[in-house]
């Protein structure tokens, strides 16, 4: 995986970051971009608690680099995350689903889901039928092509997350998931989850 500079990403930093030892109180000092981030603000304001920072900073750029990376297995098949997500959501429900439910199952908006459907339904890989009883309703299922071009991109798309996640052994990586877990479900009873 490649950060927009062009730099190799290797376990949270880029290779030829320099990379301390962890403190004694066993709190990682990363050589991450984020670590520079946090010297320069202590530096600043030497009295700052910037724990916080180096958690969500550390979130948010590896979102930034995960969403910069190329998800390879979808560009070949010609589609967007976004896209994969909504076909994804079908394929895993077994269900037909409305607009305003998918939406939910994708955390976008309504516009988005909108737009994502009428290009996924202009290839062929979902159709929507109007509700018998109200008009204003359209039920969304994919169709046969769309079933097996997710089943067949989908063992594709895990093996290239697990490429990229493979700088974090197997306890590392199931305690990060643990961790997220938690502060998802924090999250979630708490702040209202941007819709894309």
């Amino acid at each position: 995986m490649t950060a927009a500079n062009g730099r190799a990403v290797t376990g949270g930093g880029t290779v030829g970051d320099e990379r301390t030892e962890g403190d004694t109180a066993g709190r990682p000092v990363a050589g991450d971009t984020l670590a520079a981030v946090v010297r320069q603000w202590q530096t600043v304001h030497p009295g700052l608690d910037t724990g916080p920072m180096e958690i969500i900073g550390r979130i948010n750029r590896s979102a930034a680099l995960l969403q910069q990376a190329e998800d390879a297995p979808l560009r070949h098949a010609g589609l967007t995350r976004p896209e994969f997500d909504l076909l994804g959501a079908l394929r895993r429900t077994g269900l037909e689903l409305t607009p305003g439910e998918l939406a939910r199952e994708t955390f976008s908006s309504g516009a988005a889901v909108t737009k994502r459907l009428k290009q996924l339904t202009e290839r062929g890989l979902v159709e929507r039928r109007g509700d018998t009883r109200d008009r204003r309703v359209a039920h969304v299922r994919l169709t046969d092509a769309g079933r097996d071009l997710v089943d067949g991109i989908l063992p594709e798309q895990l093996s290239y997350e697990t490429a990229v996640l493979s700088g974090l052994d197997a306890d590392g990586q199931r305690e990060l998931a643990a961790l997220l877990g938690e502060l998802l479900v924090q999250l979630e009873g708490r702040l209202r989850a941007p819709r894309v």
